[in-house]
């Protein structure tokens, strides 16, 4: 089927499920194509993921007796955290 000058989405706005190599190799990034104010506020938008926190947490690997991750984990969801207050109540009496 030939889809010159078919437009590139549908009439819901959505991109064609039909698209050509072609038709393909036209797209760019839209740092290339867009006013760069344009493409800020767009980067703006785009802020997934988690916040940024004052105070990130470190991933480390540790070994902990079994039945110690298993009491913990059996509190259910939130078990890494109430470990971590646990160890910080340690640390505020010692």
């Amino acid at each position: 089927m030939a889809t010159a000058n078919r437009p590139l989405t549908t009439e819901d706005g959505e991109l064609r499920e039909d698209l050509t190599d072609k038709e393909l190799d036209q797209f760019r990034p839209a740092a290339e194509v867009l006013p760069a104010h344009l493409f800020e506020q767009l980067k703006q938008l785009n802020k997934g993921g988690r916040p940024v926190s004052e105070n990130p947490k470190v991933s480390t690997t540790i070994r902990f007796d079994a039945d110690v991750v298993n009491a913990f984990k059996a509190t259910g969801k939130g078990w890494q955290t109430r470990m971590n207050n646990a160890l910080k109540e340690w640390l505020a009496t010692h």
